[in-house]
């Protein structure tokens, strides 16, 4: 087991281990608790109640934070010759298409985020093995496959604050919501609509409890356990 720091130690005792906090509450600790010397972010990490086995019981999707993530999204596209011209033009740092995938296999990951017009996943297939743990590779499911004139919009997106969720292995989901340089009500407006995204996103036919257990996190700070109740109730105006 990792030993923690001694600063780590002083704050982790700030934290009640068994109340479950309300979201104002639980923004509020990790905010106070953030005292890393750079800006952390906040990250909200989900026990499901789904068994990501089953095909039915996948819990995922894309959502834009209304005021972004606050961290710079490096975005790499894969397309033809006139999707790369709208690609150039609406900012994308990586384009191109055979060159890239070489460049990828070869050991090559600085990116983020990853785009593929529909002619281009005869290319980008092969890349699964480096794209796929790393949750990037591009999917219709994630709006990644993205035709050639919505590229923009898409790009847009992205840069703005739009992310992924997706339950894993172990049926925990894990998304950024934001800095703790963030202010409170912006934090809140970015939950509440990531939350109503994957409530949104529940199995039809799922009879267990969709989500177990809520803990909200910066990138050096310790947990802090939020009443799912109430997490699941926020809406994207932040109510």
């Amino acid at each position: 087991m990792a030993k923690h720091s001694k600063r780590y130690q002083e704050i982790r005792t700030k934290v009640d281990r068994e109340k479950a906090y309300t979201p104002d509450e639980a923004l509020g600790l990790v905010k106070e608790l953030a005292t890393a010397k750079f800006d952390e972010t906040v990250e909200l990490h989900l026990r499901m109640g789904v068994d990501p086995r089953y095909a039915d019981q996948q819990v995922r999707g894309v959502v834009t934070l209304p005021n972004g993530t606050g961290r710079t999204v490096r975005i790499l596209v894969f397309a033809g010759p006139d999707g790369q011209i709208k690609a150039e033009e609406a900012g994308a740092d990586f384009i191109g298409g055979e060159d890239l995938a070489k460049k990828i296999q070869g050991g090559w990951t600085d990116f983020d985020v990853v785009l593929a017009t529909p002619d281009m996943m005869r290319v980008v297939g092969r890349l699964g093995r480096v794209l796929g743990p790393r949750g990037m590779m591009p999917s219709p499911k994630t709006g990644t496959i993205v035709q050639a004139d919505d590229l923009p919009r898409v790009i847009q997106e992205a840069r703005l604050g739009r992310v992924e969720f997706r339950v894993d292995k172990t049926s925990n989901i894990h998304v950024p919501v934001g800095k703790v340089s963030f202010d409170t009500e912006k934090l809140r407006q970015n939950m509440g609509t990531l939350m109503e995204a994957i409530m949104a996103a529940k199995p039809a036919g799922l009879k267990n409890i969709y989500i177990r257990r809520a803990t909200l996190t910066s990138t050096m700070g310790p947990g802090v356990h939020v009443d799912a109740n109430l997490l699941t109730a926020m809406k994207a105006d932040g109510s």
